[in-house]
């Protein structure tokens, strides 16, 4: 394999606990040029099959469901980038889901979901994990202590999503992972929504994180992939089994344009981050909206943890137009110039939806309410766009929307 003809300590060995930055991580982490040519970007590795030396010896990897070494690429940069001993690649967010409950708990056995998860996590858990026979409880998680009550002697771990999906509460990740470590539980850390420029959840206890990688971590949403990172041994070792023999696993192309878009995630990030900021701001101030919900603005409930477990506060805004109305909604909506009405998250491009109708329609609507998820609740996706023309079109979608107050 590639590694073996590097230094331990050049760039592309790298992990974020090294003398080296996040972005010169991205850059290198897992990136080896070709001993064959010296091509600085390695090439994809297409091939389905290798060649074994003599019989059930091999150079590292032996069939491409098994292991390739463009998967084998972005796996470590993904790791490195989380502070983590161990990435594994999934065809999506939810194969990566799907595996990951598979091998933490069987039949009979009981999980613990934060309440607010992504609707196609609340779907899988309610229906595809209860024919499984794992059962799985929604609670609020934003008080870590509400967790004890709900542990069952036959409960394997817990599930967090922080900031939740969509009204971004925050979940005080070393409190609930200290609580899952005293009673033998797993804990799992959704960290879609901040990526790990902004959230490292390993580093707060976790003992997994997953990523829906075809958001921040692609960033051009043109990939669907997943990602699944951790530091125990015999997690690891129980996910690559199940990697293999279920075979959810991504193309040798989508983990090269996945990779590709790493390197830039330091970037991105920034330039979401500033945008989702001035987005906030000016929603906070305008008389059209009834509530802003942006953890990076001191109005938002849980602004201290977040500041305090993070080192920003992502590219999400959420908000409610006025009368928290469905119409409103609508026509703001379809007003927007800018923002793309779409579903999905994280991408260059800004994206604006509803979420009572579109990525949580899959939860029943007593739940959704009772989350607050109503149809006057808008989700924005700030992208890298100019912050200023961002703030233009949400101001003249407001007034399209609502054109005089009453």
């Amino acid at each position: 394999m590639y590694a073996h003809a590097h230094p331990a300590d050049s760039p592309a060995h790298v992990s974020s606990a090294t003398k080296y930055g996040f972005s010169t991580v991205a850059v290198h982490a897992g990136q080896f040029p070709d001993p064959t040519t010296g091509a600085v970007i390695p090439p994809i590795s297409l091939s389905t099959t290798f060649q074994q030396l003599d019989i059930g010896v091999h150079a590292g990897y032996e069939y491409s469901r098994s292991g390739n070494p463009t998967r084998t690429a972005f796996e470590q940069a993904v790791a490195a980038l989380e502070q983590g001993k161990y990435g594994l690649a999934f065809a999506s967010g939810s194969a990566t889901t799907a595996t990951v409950l598979r091998t933490l708990a069987k039949g009979g056995e009981h999980a613990i979901s934060i309440s607010e998860v992504y609707g196609g996590t609340y779907r899988f858990f309610t229906k595809v994990a209860a024919g499984m026979g794992v059962d799985v409880t929604f609670v609020d998680l934003a008080e870590a202590s509400s967790l004890e009550k709900h542990i069952r002697p036959n409960t394997r771990f817990v599930w967090l999503e922080t900031p939740t999906n969509p009204s971004l509460t925050i979940v005080d990740i070393a409190a609930i992972s200290e609580i899952a470590r005293k009673n033998k539980l797993f804990t799992v850390v959704d960290n879609t929504f901040l990526s790990p420029y902004f959230q490292r959840p390993l580093a707060l206890g976790a003992d997994v994180v997953v990523h829906s990688g075809t958001k921040y971590l692609n960033g051009h949403a043109d990939v669907v992939i997943g990602v699944a990172v951790t530091n125990d041994d015999n997690i690891y070792k129980d996910l690559t089994f199940m990697q293999n023999a279920i075979g959810a696993i991504p193309s040798p192309f989508d983990c090269f344009l996945a990779n590709r878009g790493l390197k830039t995630l330091g970037l991105r990030m920034a330039a979401h981050q500033r945008n989702a900021t001035a987005v906030a701001k000016y929603l906070e101030g305008n008389p059209r909206v009834v509530q802003v919900i942006y953890p990076g603005l001191k109005s938002h409930k849980q602004h201290e943890l977040a500041a305090r477990q993070q080192s920003g506060f992502g590219g999400m805004v959420t908000f409610r137009i006025l009368k928290d109305s469905q119409e409103y909604a609508r026509k703001f909506l379809n007003s927007c110039k800018i923002f793309v009405l779409a579903e999905s998250l994280g991408g260059i491009e800004s994206l604006c939806e509803l979420p009572s109708l579109m990525t949580h329609a899959s939860v029943d609507e007593a739940d959704r309410l009772k989350l607050g998820i109503t149809d006057g609740l808008i989700r924005l996706s700030c992208g890298i766009e100019d912050a200023d023309d961002l703030v233009k079109d949400v101001e003249q979608a407001l007034l399209a929307a609502i054109p005089t107050l009453n």
